[in-house]
């Protein structure tokens, strides 16, 4: 099998590659050859086993062109450009999240009949915006109040009306917010959610900017990047006119979240988070999703956490060798 990865040097990309190398197969097919692309990133990647890596922005001429004239039977598309950064970079923002996706369509559909590639894409609950009710289901209208859910909202659309058309084999998932994000901060705006535990748990002090009564919607990069495969597996058929899904996930507040800290790794580590009101992430996060009914995707075999105790022990496990970093007690 011949496969494409866009945004392949991001944190999901680079756990991708590794549990795709790692497997040696989709769907009992063997990967032949594996290309990824990104803006940056890469050198690290190139010596990799049946990997070829391309540095370039798919917004250019003939980038998409060239990064699919081998033909790719399955594509990741993971490419974008995170949220608080979309917000605060307009024309960035579309031009990576909406230009860079239809480039790459465009380029698939003008290699003609007979090609029609599985491509899977990393949409976002950011695509719903307030006023919403507490638990969204799978017929819950797209109404984005942030430029990175719009941009994502019309990716979901022109994905739904390629794959009606037949150029492609398209599935969106919708994936919740990821925590615990290894390595630095990030522009998302959702970055906190991970900061006020991935720096505790290494004897570090994080900032929170949002009170704790905020409520929304998580899986750990662990269970994302096995949404992410299974989509690639899924029968698209059982998916009908409807090409996107809310993926499931843990909804909690970030009260609870802190207690979950408290209890995997003790108090020490919860007094190293520090409240400092930022308004500008309030409102921007007060406009979110805080809980789904993902019985859709279920259904169709998507598997999350079933608690934040246990998103916090796979940070551990995967990021930091199984040790916590304990700091003194309060």
């Amino acid at each position: 099998m011949n496969i494409l990865i866009t945004g392949a040097g991001g944190m999901l990309g680079r756990k991708l590659i590794a549990k795709l190398l790692a497997a040696g197969s989709v769907a009992d097919r063997p990967i032949t050859s594996m290309a990824l692309t990104d803006m940056s990133g890469l050198s690290d990647l190139a010596p990799l086993g049946r990997v070829r890596t391309v540095v370039a922005d798919l917004c250019q001429r003939g980038v998409a062109t060239s990064v699919i004239e081998s033909r790719p039977e399955l594509i990741f598309h993971l490419a974008a450009v995170v949220s608080g950064e979309a917000e605060a970079e307009f024309e960035m923002g579309y031009r990576v999240n909406l230009d860079g996706t239809r480039a790459l369509l465009e380029a698939i559909r003008k290699l003609g009949p007979g090609y029609c590639p599985r491509f899977v894409f990393a949409s976002s609950v950011a695509v719903f915006g307030a006023p919403l009710p507490e638990v969204i289901d799978d017929d819950q209208g797209l109404t984005p109040l942030t430029s990175y859910g719009t941009q994502k909202a019309i990716c979901e659309l022109l994905l739904a009306d390629y794959s009606r058309r037949g150029f492609i084999d398209g599935i969106g998932i919708r994936l919740p917010t990821i925590a615990i994000r290894p390595g630095k901060p990030n522009k998302a705006a959702s970055g906190f959610f991970s900061n006020i535990l991935r720096e505790p748990l290494a004897g570090a002090e994080a900032i929170l900017p949002v009170d704790e009564s905020v409520r929304h919607w998580f899986a750990s990069p662990r269970a994302a990047v096995g949404f992410i495969v299974h989509a690639a597996t899924l029968d698209t058929a059982k998916l009908g006119s409807h090409r996107s899904l809310n993926l499931p996930g843990v909804s909690a507040t970030v009260g609870e979240q802190l207690e979950a800290l408290k209890r995997v790794a003790g108090e020490g580590a919860v007094a190293l988070v520090k409240r400092v009101p930022d308004p500008q992430i309030i409102k921007m996060i007060g406009s979110w999703p805080r809980s789904f009914d993902a019985r859709r995707a279920r259904e169709l075999g998507f598997v999350a956490e079933s608690s934040f105790d246990e998103i916090i022990r796979v940070h551990i496990e995967d990021e930091l060798g199984g040790e916590v970093v304990r700091g003194p007690c309060p």
